[in-house]
């Protein structure tokens, strides 16, 4: 089966917003077995969108479409798919209920023009919205069916494997071959680098597809296979895998769907030891990284953001002379920060970051893009010297990233300085 894509929004042809709907419906389709057949972005306008329709339907078995169903004015997804296959437009009055029962449950106000997104084509099957207002719908014109949901991404990624997928399912039948994938993340390593210690091995004749795609500050290789089953899959990508760990394993941090501050995380709790944080450059981006980890209150117990030279002393006891002889950007500091901040909180583990992000602040003896990152425990205290060279958010995320990954370190009991 060949499945098509098309996005719509004004604020995607602009380039206000970015399209990552459909890079995600890609790999969830290809990974069903399916074929994609192509992918279009169009703004929100009715000829536009009628266009794309015809554009994609003569090279598709199915259709997927994001974006426009939302309540105000230029929301023209649904009217204009209704008027593209001469269809009357209809109010669901169960979903107007369910919607109107859904803002009063929250407190919410109200308008009438929320009823719009109650209004769908007649004869279309809805597909349920477990996390938002607006709910999709499909339609079977004939050749091609075309399934319509909302743009908003946490809605897309509950909506395509719990409504579309089946829906598809239901109308071609699972794939004859199937296809996983397995992502291998890895960092501390450039593009060029990973693509040189695995660049020889043939894909082809092992049966999978190697691809390389760098998402800063990491680097990930993908590696699908097919199959007709899943455990021959599974050996299939399980034989592939084991030779790229053979050459890269201590650049590897996870796999699939790990992040470095999940990996991080699940280490803490696993070994009951405790975290506390002291920011100065990176601006509480640690911190926030590893709240975002559901249960992080197991093992950090706090991080503080220490801006000025004033706060580094007052909070962490980092001594005046210390700031004064070697500078706030300093191993020195780098190091009292680390040592002040596990005294204060009673941690097992202390790590202090202190750097230049920029874009000025720099001397021809520590540029911009100069950070000191240093982590005490009861074994002591080690501090590392980096020179980042990007602008400033760049700096600060690659800051907390090497911050996390000389954590991974820490705990794995591998030196922090290899």
């Amino acid at each position: 089966m060949k499945v098509g894509i098309m996005a719509i929004g004004d604020e995607l042809t602009s380039g206000m917003t970015q399209d990552t709907n459909s890079s995600y419906i890609a790999r969830e389709i290809v990974a069903e077995g399916w074929e994609l057949s192509g992918m279009l972005i169009v703004g929100d306008d009715e000829e536009a969108i009628e266009k794309g329709l015809e554009c994609l339907m003569k090279q598709s078995d199915a259709l997927i479409v994001t974006g426009g169903l939302g309540p105000t004015t230029d929301d023209r997804t649904t009217a204009s798919i209704a008027r593209a296959f001469g269809l009357k437009l209809h109010m669901n009055e169960e979903i107007l209920g369910r919607m109107k029962k859904g803002f009063q449950a929250f407190g919410l106000p109200w308008s009438e023009t929320n009823a719009k997104q109650a209004l769908f084509p007649r004869g279309a099957e809805i597909i349920a919205n477990p996390v938002g207002t607006a709910c999709g719908f499909s339609i079977d014109p004939g050749d091609t069916i075309i399934a319509v949901i909302p743009g908003v991404p946490r809605e897309v990624y509950r909506m395509l494997p719990e409504g579309v997928i089946p829906l598809f399912k239901r109308r071609f039948g699972e794939a004859e071959r199937r296809r996983a994938r397995r992502t291998i993340k890895t960092f501390g390593i450039t593009e060029a680098e990973v693509a040189g210690k695995v660049g020889d091995l043939d894909g082809a004749s092992l049966g999978v597809d190697i691809g390389f795609y760098p998402r800063f500050p990491e680097n990930h290789i993908q590696l699908t296979a097919w199959g007709d089953t899943p455990d021959e899959i599974r050996e299939t990508l399980a034989a592939v895998e084991h030779l790229i760990v053979q050459r890269l394993d201590r650049y590897i941090f996870g796999y699939d769907d790990d992040t470095i501050e999940g990996v991080v995380a699940a280490l803490l709790t696993e070994k009951g030891l405790t975290l506390a944080l002291a920011e100065s450059c990176t601006g509480g981006l640690i911190a926030d990284r590893l709240t975002n980890v559901p249960g992080s209150s197991l093992f950090l117990e706090r991080g503080v953001v220490v801006y000025s030279n004033r706060s580094k002393t007052e909070i962490l006891g980092v001594p005046a002379e210390t700031i004064d002889r070697h500078g706030a950007v300093s191993e020195e500091t780098a190091f009292a920060m680390a040592e002040g901040i596990r005294g204060h909180a009673g941690t097992d583990i202390g790590i202090g970051v202190t750097g230049i992000a920029g874009p000025s602040g720099g001397t021809p003896e520590k540029p911009v893009g100069t950070v000191f990152i240093a982590l005490a425990d009861a074994d002591g205290t080690r501090c590392r010297e980096f020179h980042f060279r990007w602008g400033r958010r760049r700096n600060k995320e690659m800051s907390s990233q090497v911050a996390l990954e000389l954590l991974r370190r820490l705990l794995r009991g591998v030196d922090i300085h290899g």
